[in-house]
């Protein structure tokens, strides 16, 4: 099963399934001489993990990650760092009646035409557990782009029909990390009618850099929105991604769309902070659509895998919506893109 790897100065592997013995990264190209913060890996696992917040699964994992080498005395040797965490809380038994039935919204059916074989403890690796180490993996990319002045932000723009109304905002107050601060009854609301419903539902979010440099990036094909679309793309619940302005600018005219200059620099930034594929200088900024987890207990038709019509209720521990858990996903994905883009163009 190839397509484990992203990057290639900096490349990352991952490995393991959502009810095996453990998940890990290999993290290879990461500098010597960096100092590895574990407490901030760990804040950004937590911030990921199963069993966070009241309204996600009810799975809970300690996600403690251990740091098998490639570190000595809290410092980088330039060696494969490798990365690991154990899973403690996997209930495998809820999948015993559907391990020959397709979940409806789920990689089962793709999986099994694929390989002939799959595991149906949650999806196995295409369970979104897998971005558990990713999310490891980017964090230690976080850090090392944090000594160059560049830092990750973002928040939840829209949650099935609620959509904010400010600007993005990298302090947002919001439980549901929502960029408006008075509207979290509404949302809280909604999802417990979703729980209710036995359903789930999806949204938005907006991720921005700052600090980055003129320069990131390479024309064609190894453009930086082609390298960040990639990464945040191969995340399983995204469905879409827009930079800047994205689908809003084709509402536009060329000269209102258009980030004009003057010699204190741009005007505005409708571009996203990217400009023929290469980063102005200015705030990077995109937004992703992830759409509603497709483990839901509602009755759906499917099939078996030997092609007989079957009507499915998922069982288990499911999130009602996803989004506050690929906040840092996202994130981390981005960050190893710009990490392999600051390689190459400036180390």
């Amino acid at each position: 099963m190839p397509g484990n790897t992203f990057g290639k100065l900096f490349r990352v592997t991952t490995f393991g399934e959502s009810h095996g013995k453990a998940l890990g990264a290999i993290v290879d190209g990461f500098p010597s001489g960096i100092r590895i913060d574990e407490e901030f890996i760990q804040k950004e696992m937590d911030r990921r993990r199963p069993g966070s917040t009241k309204y996600g699964t009810m799975r809970n994992e300690s996600d403690k990650v251990e740091i098998l080498s490639g570190v000595k005395d809290g410092i980088s040797l330039g060696t494969p760092i490798a990365l690991i965490i154990h899973n403690e809380n996997q209930k495998s038994g809820d999948y015993s009646d559907i391990s020959t039935v397709f979940r409806p919204g789920h990689a089962d059916y793709t999986y099994f035409m694929k390989y002939g074989i799959r595991d149906e403890r949650g999806g196995g690796r295409s369970s979104g557990r897998e971005t558990s180490m990713r999310v490891a993996a980017g964090a230690l990319a976080k850090l090392f782009l944090k000594e160059k002045g560049i830092e990750f932000y973002s928040a939840v723009r829209s949650i099935k029909d609620i959509v904010a109304k400010g600007a993005f905002r990298r302090d947002a107050k919001s439980p549901f990390y929502f960029i408006d601060d008075d509207r979290d009854d509404e949302i809280r609301e909604l999802i417990e009618n979703t729980k209710a419903m036995k359903d789930s539902i999806g949204g938005t979010i907006e991720c921005h850099v700052t600090g980055l440099p003129r320069g990131l990036g390479e024309p064609c094909f190894d453009k930086t929105e082609s390298i960040i679309s990639h990464a945040v793309m191969s995340i399983g619940a995204v469905k879409g991604i827009s930079f800047g302005l994205g689908f809003e600018s084709t509402r536009l005219f060329g000269s209102e769309n258009n980030d004009q200059m003057d010699k204190s620099g741009f005007l505005s930034n409708n571009a996203g902070g990217i400009l023929g594929g290469i980063t102005t200088g200015e705030e990077l900024y995109f937004t992703v659509a992830v759409k509603p987890t497709p483990s839901v207990s509602r009755s759906q038709k499917t099939i078996d895998e030997k092609g007989e019509e079957r009507v499915i209720e998922i069982k288990g521990r499911h999130d009602p919506v996803i989004l506050f858990r690929v906040l840092p996903v996202i994130e981390a994905m981005t960050a190893i893109s710009i990490m392999n883009l600051y390689l190459e163009n400036f180390h």
